[in-house]
Parts: C-alpha cells; structure tokens; sequence
C-alpha cells in the first residue's frame, strides 16, 4: 500500500507540479502527517522532492525532473485495456490516437503484467447500444467537442422531440456524454442548465466569447442535476395493469421507464401486477403491443383510450364486405 502511495504522489507532484499537502492527503485518503512521512521517503530515495511551508506552499519537485515509470499493477492495465471496448473513442474521432496510446502503454508496461492486459481486450466486450435501437442517425461532433475542449461558446441551431422547426440557442457547454448510445451535450443556457441531444443539433458555430460557466461547477455536477430531472419526470396518470407471466420479462425490458413500482406476480395465477407512469392519457396507447396479454385494470379512462385505439385497428384492417369485392 505504501509504495502504490508512494507511485500516486510522484505522479501527481510530475503532473501537477507543487500540490498542497492538505490536497495530496484527501486524494489519498490519509493524514497531513502521512503525507509528510512518504515525502521523506521518496527523499530518502533519491527523489528530489521538497515541502514549502506557509499559504502558498506545498510539495513539489525540482524543475525538470521526471520519471518514465508507470506503475501499473494488473487490474490497472487490465481496466485500461477494457475501456479501449466502449466504443466512444469512434464517435470522437479517437480510435487511432487510442490504438497508439494503447501500444505505448503496452510497451511501458512490466512484462509479468503485458499478458493479463491483452487478454483483457479480447476477452471483455462492452456494448453501450441498448437491445433492439434500431438504425441511429448520423452524428457530427466535431464542432460540439471543439467547443468542449477549447472552452468557447457555442451557437447552435436545435430541433426538440416533437417539434419539426429548429430554434437558434447561444449556450455555454460543460462537456459531451454518452448515455446508453446516444451523445448529449451538457451546457448552460441563459446560466440555466440544459440538455441537447447531439442528433437533434442541425448545426453548431464557434463563437469567439470564451465560455461562462458557473463557478465550481463541472460537468458531472450538471449531468447528475439534468439526470434526475429527466427520472424524476412527473408521471401524473398511473395505470395498473396485469400481464401473463410468461410475457413479464419482455414487458420489463420494454416499459422499465414507465414502471413505478416493481411487478408483482401472483403464484396462483398466471399474471403479475404492472404499476406504470405516463405523462399524458394518449401514452397508454403504448400496452397494445402486448395484444391480450395486457390488460389494463385501472383508471377506466385508460381502459376507454385502448378500447377506441383498438377498435380504430378494427377498423382500417378489417377485410372488404363481400360487396365491395371487384
């Protein structure tokens, strides 16, 4: 444990250059003292490292100096081999630079360690596509990653779900996230923060205002707050329903956002309890996938909406009179 603290220290002293010792404590999870301790040691042995007291102190290195050890156990080099399968790096125009760095990494690494981090790309595949997506549309994230990357503001032209005309927004990004497949940029609008799906942006233009982003705030902190305002969605029209328990497991995959409260199956009969959220009554239209192997129980209002869908289907399939037959 010592001496992966020792590597951490080194490391971060190497990437950051004099770092408090309050800072170097609370990364490594351990005291002020300790962190002293370990500075002695690294002294000790032979790395120019110094402490400088006072506020504006620290510890840091001597200028120039650098080391081309790596340190990295086999979990590590493992985890690292395992996210080169996530398929991101595609999307932002990284699958080369990431080949490369995984080479030289490759290369740095003990070779006690070199055959656990092959075979962990080749045995460990990470799809973030979910089951049956279908065809997804063209994404250009060129210029939202430029944006991210080189802090500028970005204008974009948006079209929401729903809507056919695009409107024209000036936002302040915080940064790109995939979500199950699908690329969203995080940024504020108006100093409110927002979500744009990446394949609804029509088009995007640097402009030469530097970003304003909120003070102390970064992009996990945005992304956590829009997340829980999509889950948290009110669902004003709750539905109960049942359904055949061999046809559970599908209806689980397929109307997980809509759940409320986890099935309950009945072990006399042959259905389970559905609770469901929909924001608007239409949306119940949703369970006719599941022809008579759903029904739904509660409200009556939703029983009226799928009994007119249903007999709207009736209608427009049902065959010619004998009539009508040419």
């Amino acid at each position: 444990m010592k001496s992966d603290r020792l590597l951490s220290i080194l490391l971060l002293l190497q990437t950051r250059g004099r770092v408090p010792a309050s800072e170097l404590a609370a990364r490594l999870e351990v005291s002020t003292r300790t962190v002293y301790r370990d500075v002695e040691s690294l002294s000790a042995a032979g790395v120019p490292v110094y402490a400088e007291r006072g506020r504006h102190g620290g510890i840091a290195l001597l200028p120039g100096f650098r080391t081309d050890v790596t340190g990295l156990t086999t979990d590590e080099a493992r985890a690292l081999f395992i996210l080169a399968a996530q398929g991101a790096h595609h999307a932002l125009g990284l699958d080369d630079a990431l080949g490369s760095a995984l080479r030289k990494v490759m290369a740095a690494l003990p070779a006690p360690h070199r055959p656990a981090a092959e075979l962990a790309g080749r045995r460990v595949l990470v799809d973030p596509d979910r089951w049956l997506g279908g065809p997804r549309p063209a994404v250009d994230l060129d210029e939202l990653q430029t944006a991210v990357f080189t802090d500028r503001r970005l204008r974009i032209r948006y079209r929401h779900s729903g809507e056919t005309r695009q409107r024209t927004y000036t936002v302040d990004p915080y940064g790109l996230v995939a979500k199950a497949g699908t690329w969203y940029l995080v940024a504020d609008r108006r100093g409110r923060p927002q979500l744009f799906r990446a394949d609804r942006v029509a088009s995007a233009a640097l402009l030469d205002a530097p970003v304003r982003r909120r003070p102390d705030v970064e992009l996990p902190d945005v992304w956590a707050q829009l997340r829980q305002q999509v889950e948290e969605r009110p669902a004003p029209v709750r539905v109960t329903a049942r359904i055949r328990r061999e046809r559970l497991d599908l209806a689980v995959r397929i109307l997980g956002p809509a759940l409320t409260a986890p099935p309950r199956a009945d072990d006399a009969t042959d259905w389970a309890v559905l609770e469901l959220g929909y924001p608007v009554l239409p949306a119940v239209r949703q369970l006719l996938q599941f022809g008579d192997s759903l029904e739904v129980l509660d409200p009556p209002e939703a029983r009226r909406v799928l009994a007119d869908a249903a007999a709207a289907l009736s209608s427009l399939y049902a065959p010619p009179d004998a009539t009508d037959r040419p």
